[in-house]
């Protein structure tokens, strides 16, 4: 699953069809002498673990509302026009086709019932388990106020990175129109809420396509005069990276001229653009459009367990990443709140891959008989890229920045992608796009013209 919000359902009380619904025809031959594993997630750690699972003597059932798992690390970068969709997604299908034991199903799964040992859909008969494990991923988090949710889209899916690059795109042609000076300007200022990895990527990347990708493409405006802000509520941006690199990447951000305002605490936003806090002043900026990566929730299915959640509506599972309450349903990703060393780990891809990995592995040893074993996260470091050329890293204990950098990012997030298909045309992209300085994606989708004062 990826990380939009679920539709909710009552969960189902044991004994109404759940008797009837356990002891239906199973869905695969000889599936009465497996142990069934139900997979809810096709994303990091779903994937993950049913790749672990390859070739066990279980059924596994993987369940995802879209039928392809999306490499959401290069969000931005569909969202800034560097590259397509289809370059950072695949069809789930096609990755597990040669493995026997698991099917996939497209499915929007509303609830768990732990007593029933059921998986309740919103379309559809329930399915049962043996094991689960829940990979749901995260929604967008407005702290309190989802009213600004139609004005500041999030980038979790790819309609979210859709519909910011047709935001973007179309604010740059609605100025191009404008005759009025002050709208013009308010057309042209951009406004990115949140300094962690997305923001700051989100930043660095649109003030390249105003800066460089644009240039060239109007005769009324100047692309490069766009006004970017990035806003962050805490002391630094990054605030998960060491010290050197957070100072890196705001001097990288603000060298691509993004203005920077840390210490700045979101207070509204409207039609009209977004009032904060600094300190005791409350200031406003008027812009068109607003770009959210400031928080994220995790999905709603949890709160269908009946097990504590921490705020934002995570689970803490035992060592094991198994549940205290009921040991045959395994926590991963961002659903779960894992604290090791006395430090919660980060929602990264590395943490997700690597729990469902261990999650997996447990269920064998479960169905063995034998004890289940600790996670331990080993930690490979954490990159962020700024612009063209332009990256920090803490990779390994070492701290890098820069140029070599930024080829670090490029070559990971590479060997990472899935399909030889998508490898190849994500490098070539990157390597057209900084050659060229030009983004071949800007393609602006849909009838609705925005903003609506302009058409």
């Amino acid at each position: 699953m990826t990380e939009n919000r679920e539709p909710r359902t009552q969960t189902q009380e044991p004994g109404t069809q759940n008797h009837r619904t356990q002891e239906r025809e199973p869905r695969t031959p000889n599936a009465e002498r497996r142990t069934r594993v139900v997979i809810v997630g096709g994303g990091f750690g779903g994937l993950n673990a049913a790749r672990a699972l390859n070739g066990a003597d279980v059924q596994v059932t993987l369940l995802d509302r879209h039928n392809y798992h999306l490499f959401q690390p290069l969000l931005y970068q569909v969202a800034t026009a560097s590259l397509s969709p289809g370059d950072i997604a695949s069809p789930i299908r096609w990755i597990l086709r040669k493995q026997r034991n698991v099917e996939v199903l497209l499915a929007n799964v509303s609830a768990i019932n732990p007593a029933g040992r059921l998986v309740l859909l919103t379309n559809g008969d329930p399915i049962p388990y043996d094991y689960v494990v829940l990979a749901p991923g995260a929604a967008h988090a407005y702290f309190g106020h989802p009213e600004w949710e139609p004005r500041a889209p999030g980038l979790k899916t790819l309609d979210d990175a859709l519909e910011m690059r047709r935001r973007m795109l179309l604010a740059f042609e609605a100025a191009e129109r404008e005759t009025d000076p002050e709208r013009q300007r308010r057309l042209l200022t951009f406004v990115i809420v949140g300094g962690g990895p997305t923001g700051v990527e989100l930043a660095g990347a649109l003030a390249e396509i105003a800066r460089q990708s644009l240039v060239q493409d109007f005769r009324r405006i100047r692309p490069e005069s766009a006004r970017i802000v990035l806003i962050e509520g805490g002391p630094h941006l990054l605030g998960t990276f060491p010290d050197p690199l957070r100072d890196a990447a705001r001097k990288s951000l603000e060298r691509l001229g993004v203005e920077v305002r840390t210490g700045s605490i979101v207070t509204g936003i409207d039609d009209r653009g977004v009032t904060f806090k600094h300190g005791d002043a409350s200031e406003r900026i008027d812009a068109e459009t607003v770009l959210w990566g400031a928080g994220v929730a995790a999905s709603p299915i949890a709160k269908s367990l009946g097990v504590p959640l921490d705020r934002v509506g995570r689970v803490t599972p035992e060592p094991t990443l198994a549940l205290a309450q009921y040991p045959n349903i395994f926590m991963v990703g961002d659903l779960c709140w894992f604290v090791q060393d006395g430090r919660p780990l980060p929602g990264v891809a590395q943490v997700a891959m690597q729990q469902g990995t261990h999650a997996a592995k447990n269920i064998l040893r479960a169905i063995a008989g034998q004890p289940l074993q600790p996670f331990r996260y080993k930690d490979y470091g954490i990159m962020a890229t700024i612009g063209r050329g332009s990256a920090v890293g803490d990779i390994f204990g070492l701290k890098i920045s820069g140029f070599f950098a930024w080829l670090f990012w490029i070559f990971l997030h590479i060997f990472w992608l899935i399909g030889f298909r998508n490898r190849f045309v994500v490098m070539t992209e990157w390597a057209w796009s900084y050659m060229t300085m030009q983004r071949r994606v800007r393609l602006i989708t849909g009838e609705r013209l925005w903003p609506s004062s302009s058409s």
